[in-house]
């Protein structure tokens, strides 16, 4: 088997975090194409569009179902074909509370202010479970059916309410067997990149001990390890929607055995090494503003420990190629010589401050701490790497 996903950062194919059925990798290459998400995009609007209005003129003789049109339009539009089908549900049930809010209002109270003022609070005491969104649907469809009932007769709005069912049914009917849209390529571009960035970050940070360069920079690393926050947030929002995206997606249903990994237990163990990455920063940056000197680090301590941050930093881009590469077994084994020799550098500079070799005694606190970041940061990816 072949594993391909397009990196648009280099613009090759670097090793995927998923195994790819053959129909899938097929689809998904030619997906990579320029310009064919737009027409995809085109072509599932206007069959939709179509179908819509020809199922909805077999109900409605005589009338535009332009109603149809829109409500396939816009279920079709989805992210995913789970969201388009709950979507459907969500919207017809408001829309039929609310047409059944003001007929039943209507048939109460008649056509005047007072059915008006019925209606919105009927619709804010008896949906007090749902959320205002929902609420705010219900009222709106409940005045716009009102104001239909006025002008036409009871029939024409149930006519309108069919015309939208038939616009659901044909819009979910089309994201879902109609190239259902997959949202894979970008959870595996998330997770690699935030691995890319908080290697990247780690190397930095050894690279500006090594050349002396910390008390400069320190604080912009600070920075730096924040964003990393935020690159989390975002790759676990793409995470949760390339899993979101195979469920009940007819490409998966065809071939269920091929059922791809979607890297949540990857994104955990890299968030929780992200807080380790940023802890790190913290202290650096701490013991740059201490103003006691003897609780400033030792050159020979910083030197040894940026080689660690490099090596870390290393260990930390391998993680992603452990269940990704065309050969697994050499990837998990360039996580694991990674992971051994920063363990190593570890070992050896535990040892040194223990014999009191690398230490001011004054900043005992801060080598225990940047030394506890490292090993946990390790640890996790270590534990990851054996599952």
């Amino acid at each position: 088997m072949q594993f391909s996903t397009i990196d648009p950062r280099q613009g090759q194919a670097p090793s995927s975090l998923v195994l790819r059925p053959p129909l899938t990798r097929l689809v998904e290459a030619t997906r990579r194409g320029w310009g064919w998400h737009a027409l995809v995009h085109g072509a599932k609007n206007l069959i939709a569009a179509l179908l819509a209005w020809e199922l909805a003129t077999l109900w409605i003789q005589g009338e535009r179902p332009y109603v149809a049109v829109a409500t396939a339009l816009l279920m079709v539009n989805a992210a995913t074909v789970y969201r388009s089908v709950t979507q459907a549900a969500r919207s017809m049930a408001t829309r039929a509370a609310g047409v059944l809010l003001a007929l039943g209002t209507v048939w109460l109270l008649g056509s005047t202010a007072g059915s008006i003022a019925g209606i919105v609070g009927i619709a804010l005491v008896a949906a007090g479970s749902r959320n205002s969104d929902d609420r705010l649907q219900v009222a709106s469809t409940a005045v716009l059916t009102l104001t239909a009932a006025a002008a036409a007769p009871v029939g024409h709005v149930v006519l309108t309410a069919i015309a939208a069912l038939c616009g659901a049914v044909v819009g979910v009917a089309v994201n879902a067997l109609v190239l259902p849209p997959l949202h894979l390529d970008e959870s595996d571009g998330a997770v690699r990149d935030l691995a890319r960035v908080m290697g990247a970050l780690l190397r930095d940070m050894g690279h500006g001990l090594r050349e002396r360069q910390h008390v400069a920079r320190a604080h912009g690393w600070v920075e730096d390890g924040r964003a990393l926050g935020r690159r989390v947030a975002d790759a676990r929002e793409r995470v949760q929607q390339g899993q979101e995206s195979l469920r009940w997606n007819t490409c998966w249903a065809v071939h269920p055995q091929h059922r791809p990994v979607t890297y949540g237990d990857m994104l955990n163990t890299l968030h929780g090494a992200s807080l380790q990455v940023r802890g790190i920063a913290r202290t650096l940056a701490d013991n740059v503003d201490d103003a006691h000197t003897d609780h400033h680090l030792g050159q020979q301590f910083l030197d040894r420990y940026a080689e660690m941050l490099k090596l870390a930093g290393q260990a930390v881009e391998a993680f992603v190629e452990v269940d990704s590469a065309a050969r697994p077994a050499q990837a998990r084994e360039g996580l694991r010589a990674a992971i051994d020799r920063a363990r190593a550098w570890h070992d050896t500079m535990t040892d040194l401050i223990g014999r009191g070799a690398l230490v001011k005694p004054g900043a005992w606190h801060v080598y225990g701490s940047l030394m506890t970041d490292v090993e946990r940061l390790l640890a996790d990816l270590d534990h990851a790497g054996r599952l």
